[in-house]
């Protein structure tokens, strides 16, 4: 991230606690625009619940989040607006067709050229024969892949990404994941464009990602960094690009355990 430049996201001193147990302890985070983040640790460790604080789904015990330069705690309801989320939840209607889906969130994203821009999205995530069928005869796979263009619809600047896979099928992951990989390809490329050009054109800052994962493989080929949680605090932070699944599982064990 270039100092120059003001973070897309930043936490500081971020806590929260359910009662008397603490489950995020003091986390310092700046993620730049445009870049693809990759949060792994253990079961407890605080992933999700950092993903609920910047979704504006949970309110931090103490410390500040900030998200495009405006503070969540007294512009949550305008930074919405700016954030595509995809979790355990898929947050869609199983009576409503894909596309009747699609078109009750583009309404209320006021989304310009609704109609083109679901079919744009239906066929991004392959489900265009799909489109006139009740979310309720989807797999599993086809929930998260509608999902995805749900949150994606209104082009957001952020996408929240908490372990989308979860519950998947080994093919409907890979599926997945595919899709996953090629937005952040895109996103490299876009990236790389812009820092050629920024001289003499001005160029608006590609999505910035945040995602939570297990799978070190699947994490690593979409991140442009990677942290790890662990305790509640981040216990590792550094650039993934180049980073193999071989050189990163070592760093995990000796901070976390194998």
């Amino acid at each position: 991230m270039e100092e120059s430049l003001a973070p897309m996201i930043e936490l500081r001193k971020l806590t929260k606690a359910f009662g008397s147990k603490v489950v995020l302890r003091g986390v310092d985070l700046r993620v730049a625009a445009g870049e693809s983040l990759v949060i792994f640790g253990p079961n407890g460790a605080g992933k999700s619940t950092l993903i609920r604080i910047l979704s504006s789904l949970s309110r931090p015990t103490g410390g500040t989040v900030r998200i495009g330069g405006y503070d969540l705690a007294t512009h949550a309801e305008g930074i919405r607006r700016y954030l595509g989320v995809v979790s355990h939840a898929p947050l869609l209607y199983d009576s409503l067709t894909a596309e009747e889906n699609l078109r009750f969130f583009g309404r209320l994203y006021s989304v310009a050229n609704l109609e083109a821009r679901i079919s744009t999205m239906l066929s991004q995530v392959g489900l265009t024969h799909r489109r006139g069928d009740l979310v309720r005869t989807f797999s599993r796979g086809m929930v998260q892949r509608l999902a995805i263009a749900r949150a994606l619809l209104h082009d957001p600047q952020v996408l929240l990404l908490d372990e989308p896979d979860t519950g998947l099928d080994p093919q409907a992951a890979e599926m997945l994941h595919g899709l996953l990989a090629a937005l952040s390809n895109t996103q490299h490329a876009t990236r790389n464009t812009q820092h050629a050009t920024r001289n003499t054109q001005h160029e608006e800052p590609s999505r910035t990602i945040v995602t939570v994962t297990h799978s070190i493989e699947r994490g690593l080929a979409i991140a442009d960094r990677v942290i790890i949680l662990a305790n509640g605090r981040i216990a590792f932070d550094a650039d993934a690009r180049g980073m193999t699944a071989a050189e990163f599982r070592p760093l995990y064990d000796r901070y976390v355990g194998s």
